[in-house]
This record gives C-alpha cells, sequence and structure tokens, in this order.
C-alpha cells in the first residue's frame, strides 16, 4: 500500500491543512501500519518553471521527437512526478485557501505531472483518466467562512474545492473524500486553533474507513 502524500502549503508546522492532513496519516497508520507514505511538498520539490522549455518538451514528448538538453532534463522531471501519482493506492492532499482559491505551487505541480498519456488520455475527442487510484481524501483550509447566507457564499467565493475535486476524478481517483476546515484565522487565533483541533478529530476518524 503506498499512499501519496501532497503538502501544497509553505507553512509548515504552523499550516492548518498540513497538522490536518498529518492526523489522518498518523491514525491511517495505525489502521494500515504497512502503508508506505511517499510525501511531495510543492514548495521543496523543486519544480521546474512551467516555461518555453517545459512547454517544448511537452509536446516533443507527446509526439516523440528528439528533445535538447534542457527540456530532456525537464520531462524526465515530469515523467518522475507522474510515476509518484501512477505508484499511489490512496492520494492525501491537503489544500489552503489562497485567494479562494489555491496555491499556485499546487497548480505548478498540477500543470507539470498532468499530462497525456500518463495521467489522462485524449483521443481527439474525449478525454478518460488513466490513473486506477481508488480514494483520495483532500482537507481544505480556509481562514473565513462560506456559507450561502454570509457576504461570502461558498458559489461565488469558492475556487478551491471544485476544481481540485474535478481534477482528482479527471485523472482517474474513484472516490474523493474531502474535509471543509473553515474559520482559521479570521476569528481570531484560539478560535482558529479549536476549528483546526476539531479538524484533526475528525480526520482521525475518517481514516479509519481510507
Amino acid at each position: 500500500m503506498r499512499l501519496l502524500n501532497i503538502e501544497s502549503s509553505p507553512r509548515g508546522s504552523r499550516s492548518a491543512s498540513i497538522a490536518v492532513t498529518s492526523a489522518f496519516i498518523e491514525a491511517y497508520r495505525q489502521a494500515c501500519p504497512w502503508v508506505i507514505v511517499d510525501t511531495l511538498n510543492v514548495w521543496e520539490e523543486m519544480l521546474p518553471d512551467f516555461d518555453q522549455e517545459a512547454i517544448g518538451a511537452k509536446y516533443k514528448g507527446v509526439s516523440k521527437e528528439p528533445m535538447d538538453r534542457a527540456e530532456s532534463a525537464i520531462w524526465d522531471k515530469i515523467q518522475e512526478l507522474a510515476v509518484r501519482f501512477q505508484q499511489a493506492d490512496r492520494i492525501v492532499l491537503g489544500v489552503p485557501m489562497w485567494n479562494f482559491a489555491y496555491p499556485y505551487k499546487l497548480k505548478q505541480l498540477i500543470d507539470l505531472a498532468s499530462q497525456r498519456n500518463m495521467l489522462f488520455t485524449y483521443d481527439g475527442i474525449e478525454y478518460g483518466p488513466l490513473l486506477k487510484t481508488p480514494r483520495a481524501f483532500v482537507v481544505y483550509a480556509r481562514g473565513g467562512t462560506y456559507e450561502e447566507d454570509s457576504p461570502t457564499p461558498a458559489s461565488r467565493f469558492d475556487h478551491q474545492k471544485r476544481y481540485i475535486d474535478f481534477w482528482l476524478k479527471f485523472i482517474g481517483v474513484k472516490e474523493v473524500h474531502t474535509l471543509v476546515v473553515d474559520g482559521t484565522t479570521w476569528g481570531g487565533k484560539k478560535k482558529g486553533e479549536e476549528k483546526v483541533a476539531l479538524g484533526r478529530e475528525e480526520a482521525r476518524k475518517l481514516a479509519a474507513d481510507f
């Protein structure tokens, strides 16, 4: 059993999303002691920019054309990242909300790893998933709250959960389990700590059936 743990917050021990996903993984290790956890922190992974060389490598890789040295190095990294997804039996992902969406480094990982014939297929008409990952668990951490009757209703302001849930299913995750931990900063430090503590407790419960 191999679990890919994706950390997308740069805040380390101060991160709400990492605190909750860590609690989940600790509990999951107890339920599944043979699990191998592969942690991918997008801020420490030295992800290559998705620049001219990366785009050139992408199109040459799909069409199997020769690459120059810079393109080959980036393509090797792209394939390495894709393999980590391909090998995962489970995926755990912590996502803090940035500007009502998600950190740009997480999008960088998605843009690099999500390549045709690696994580998905496209025959010119339809897309298809390539992963066969049974489950993913995603923690969505938000500083504020987004009830529909609030000044920031989720239907208008939440551009975090919908895309990440869609992407995971697009690449082939069968079930996406989610936990939203909100109000981590807007209500003050004490209230935020209480929200994170509740999130950690709920995460431990959810780990039992993962």
